[in-house]
């Protein structure tokens, strides 16, 4: 009855999370709001995020920052997918493109056409008919094109960015503080909380200076100083099907031209990234603790650089799972305090936009209706959830069994709907989604088929095409696919030509 707008926010953390926060609300309430940011130098950030996912695009755009400037100041590249290696069996080779898959014909996605031509021996590699499976290996990149017809592959070519963590939360910093957002330099020392709720009043700093807010987002990573450590409320374990929990990265000297593709490769106990920046490579080794040490996690990831070394490895301990309560009171988790999936399918920035986007769209007065905060919490938990049963596809999907983690993999209980969409998979290649699912259908086609899961049959509808038309049907996407890769420009030729960092 007494509820009045927010006018004062405090942000707990900087990093990544904690300045993506803070710029979109200065964009989105221009004057509108007090924004605080809090942060430490004397605290490290995790960094996550040198790869991202095509959505930041968008993130960008709201921001209205010029895509050239933008890529120039955190020395990116530019991504149009991810190379899998090894995954499923050894020798394996795959591409998680961006794109689409050739082209649908009378409402059916092309996918099911291909699993008939392919079923009779009349169809190349899935990832033939798709630019970006096909770009990306040889080398290939540009933005979308506007001089040809809206039906061509490069009329619509959707790519993401790898960058520097660092420095994309610098730009974001300088982005938000011409726009009136304050920041603090301190570490937190105490919390105060209302007596008859328990809502969160103020923090208290080393310094003794008290910030008092109305609304509070925790972006103080995975201490979760206000969610967890403050307001209790609780973590969910996904590790027993996300096995991984330990990370070592290290970057090293760039040794030839940046490649418009992440490559994750699957090791003995986990699996390796490698991520071209225009100035360094990121290296890393995702693992199981259970079945590798520290150690030797970190000389395998050394031993397979492409260069030198730019400094020694660095341990990141985790558990991957999620806050049962992302929202509780008045207190919003974004980022790592909000949960953790390990970084296969670069999804880390991607939870950050879309747990503020969800907090714009929902965005409480002071009464914080209990209404409003279960509706931020059940998006949240569905998301994070499928994105979580993708990612578990990589590893239970495999057909490995020549080391104890991959045998664990295989044989592991995975979450009933991923079993389910896993069935229905195999049975025709169908597949069901949700409109708010961050994975669209073709990445999951495109991962189904490149682990082995081949559908026993296709759409009946295919059967409308005679086998001729079908192999036209096919002929004709691959040409025009071919091309399309044959027009475009290298990688390195876009970058030099249109956004070289200085």
């Amino acid at each position: 009855m007494n509820a009045s707008p927010i006018h004062d926010i405090v942000i707990v953390g900087g990093g990544t999370a904690g300045w993506m926060a803070a710029a979109a609300l200065a964009r989105v309430f221009p004057g509108k709001l007090s924004i605080r940011l809090i942060e430490s130098e004397q605290i490290g950030t995790v960094g996550v995020g040198e790869a991202t996912v095509p959505h930041l695009k968008a993130f960008n755009q709201l921001l209205q920052i010029d895509e050239a400037e933008f890529v120039r100041t955190v020395k990116g590249t530019f991504k149009l997918g991810i190379e899998f290696v090894d995954w499923a069996r050894i020798g394996d080779r795959y591409f998680h493109g961006f794109g689409t898959i050739g082209h649908d014909h009378d409402l059916l996605p092309f996918h099911q056409y291909w699993i008939k031509a392919h079923q009779q021996g009349i169809a190349a590699e899935l990832g033939e008919y798709s630019l970006h499976t096909r770009a990306g290996p040889n080398g290939k990149f540009m933005v979308s094109a506007t001089d040809v017809p809206a039906n061509s592959p490069l009329a619509d070519i959707a790519y993401a960015y790898h960058f520097d963590a660092g420095l994309y939360a610098k730009y974001l910093r300088r982005y938000a503080e011409q726009r009136g957002v304050h920041r603090t330099e301190g570490k937190v020392a105490r919390v105060e909380q209302r007596g008859e709720d328990g809502f969160v009043e103020a923090v208290v700093l080393e310094s003794g200076e008290r910030i008092a807010g109305e609304l509070f987002l925790d972006c103080s990573g995975f201490r979760g100083l206000l969610i967890e450590q403050t307001l209790h409320a609780g973590y969910e374990d996904w590790s027993h099907w996300l096995p991984c929990n330990r990370a070592v990265a290290v970057a090293c000297e760039t040794s030839g031209p940046p490649t418009p593709f992440v490559r994750c490769t699957a090791r003995e106990a986990g699996w390796t990234w490698r991520i071209p920046l225009q100035h360094r490579v990121g290296n890393g080794y995702v693992y199981s603790s259970s079945y590798l040490s520290d150690d030797e996690a970190a000389a395998t990831l050394l031993k397979q650089l492409d260069a030198p070394a730019l400094g020694d490895p660095r341990v990141l301990r985790f558990t991957a799972g999620q806050r049962r309560k992302t929202w509780d009171r008045n207190v919003v988790a974004i980022g790592l305090a909000a949960g953790f999936l390990e970084p296969l399918e670069s999804t880390a920035i991607y939870l950050i936009q879309s747990g503020i986007a969800r907090l714009v769209n929902l965005f409480p007065d002071t009464s914080f209706d209990p209404v409003v905060i279960e509706r931020y919490n059940a998006q949240t938990a569905f998301e994070i959830e499928r994105i979580r049963d993708f990612i578990i596809l990589h590893f239970c999907a495999t057909e490995r069994d020549d080391t104890p983690f991959w045998n664990y993999c295989r044989n592991m209980d995975i979450p009933a709907p991923l079993a389910d969409n896993i069935r229905l998979f195999r049975d025709s290649g169908r597949f069901y989604r949700n409109a708010e699912e961050m994975f669209a259908l073709t990445s999951w086609v495109e991962v189904m088929i490149g682990q082995h899961i081949l559908p026993r049959t296709y759409h009946p509808a295919v059967d409308q095409l005679s086998d001729a038309e079908l192999k036209q049907l096919m002929d004709g996407v691959q040409r025009v696919i071919a091309a399309c890769v044959e027009a475009m420009p290298s990688h390195q030729q876009f970058i030099a030509r249109c956004c070289a960092a200085v």
